[in-house]
C-alpha cells in the first residue's frame, strides 16, 4: 500500500489550524516538522480529493502544497531517520520507541513502533488524552478506543489496569499497527483491535470511551457513543480546537451526557463528559 504526502510549508501554529481543516478530507495522519505540515493519504484515495477545493483552502491561509508519493515500506525508515523522540507525560508516563531507553522505575511506559498511523504521543491531543486516561481510574473497567491509530490510548488504559478495551479504526494499516504495538507492550489479552467504524462493536456496553478524532465525526457519532456507555460511563474526546467546544458540548448535552471537564494544550481541546 502506497501513501502520498501533501507537504505544506507553514508555521507550527498554522499547522494546527490546517490539520483541523484537513480533517474533513480522507487524510489519515499529520506530522509537522522542519517548517512543513505533512498530511498523509492513501494514494488510492487521491481520486476522492477535490484538489481545486484544497487549493482554495490553502489560498485562504496564503500557503501552497505539493504532493509526494511515499511507499509504505519507507515509513518506518523515515521515522527512524528523524528519531521519534520519547514523550514525557507529566513525569508519570513515557511513550517511546523500542530502541529508546526504558522508563525509570515507577514510571508507566508505552512502547510504540509507529507505522503510517496517527498517535505517537507527540501531538497535544494524544498527550492530553493519555494524561486524562491515567486520571480516569479505569482499573477493572471496560473501554472502547475509537480511531485507535497506533493503539497508544488503549495501551495506556491497559497499563492503568483496564480489564479490556476494544480498539477500532477504519484503516487496516492502523489496526495492524495497533496489533503490533499491543504485543510489544504485552497486553494482547486485554485489547482487541477491530477493523471498522464505531458500528462494528454492535450493542456492547463500555465503562469508558476514548475518541481522539475530528469534531464532525465526534458529533455525528455522539448518539451512538452515548448509547454504548454504561450508566456512569465516561467519554473523553479530543481532536478539535477551542471554537469547536460549544458544538461538542451541545451535542453531548442533547444525548444526555454531563460535562465534567474541558482541558486545553497548545490550542487543542479535550472534553470529558459522563452518562
Amino acid at each position: 500500500m502506497n501513501y502520498t504526502a501533501l507537504n505544506i510549508p507553514c508555521t507550527e501554529d498554522l499547522s494546527e489550524i490546517l490539520t483541523a481543516e484537513l480533517g474533513d478530507y480522507p487524510f489519515e495522519s499529520f506530522l509537522w516538522e522542519d517548517g512543513t505540515l505533512k498530511s498523509y493519504i492513501q494514494t488510492s484515495n487521491l481520486e476522492e480529493l477535490d484538489k481545486k477545493e484544497l487549493s482554495a483552502l490553502m489560498a485562504r491561509y496564503n500557503v501552497k502544497g505539493t504532493y509526494e508519493e511515499i511507499p509504505t515500506e519507507n515509513w518506518n525508515a523515515q521515522w527512524e531517520e528523524h528519531d521519534f523522540t520519547p514523550v514525557d507525560v507529566d513525569g508519570r508516563l513515557r511513550i517511546r520507541a523500542p530502541h529508546h531507553k526504558p522508563a525509570s522505575e515507577g514510571e508507566c511506559e508505552v512502547v510504540l513502533r509507529p507505522r503510517m498511523s496517527f498517535g505517537s504521543g507527540h501531538h497535544a491531543t494524544t498527550w492530553m488524552m493519555s494524561r486524562e486516561t491515567m486520571d480516569l481510574r479505569v482499573e477493572g473497567r471496560t473501554g472502547l478506543d475509537i480511531g485507535c491509530g497506533t493503539g497508544v490510548l488503549a495501551i495506556v488504559a491497559a497499563k492503568c489496569g483496564a480489564r479490556h478495551t476494544d480498539a477500532v479504526d477504519i484503516d487496516d494499516v492502523c489496526v495492524e499497527s495497533c496489533r503490533e504495538n499491543i504485543a510489544l507492550n504485552g497486553v494482547e489479552e486485554r485489547i482487541t483491535p477491530i477493523l471498522g467504524d464505531i458500528s462494528v462493536v454492535g450493542d456492547r456496553h463500555y465503562d469508558f470511551i476514548l475518541a481522539n478524532i475530528h469534531r464532525n465525526i465526534l458529533i455525528n457519532q455522539m448518539e451512538i457513543s452515548a448509547r454504548l456507555l454504561s450508566e456512569g460511563g465516561d467519554l473523553l474526546m479530543s481532536g478539535f480546537l477551542e471554537e469547536d467546544v460549544p458544538a461538542i458540548l451541545a451535542s453531548a448535552a442533547e444525548c444526555g451526557l454531563q460535562h465534567i471537564a474541558t482541558r486545553s494544550r497548545e490550542g487543542w481541546q479535550l472534553v470529558h463528559v459522563r452518562k
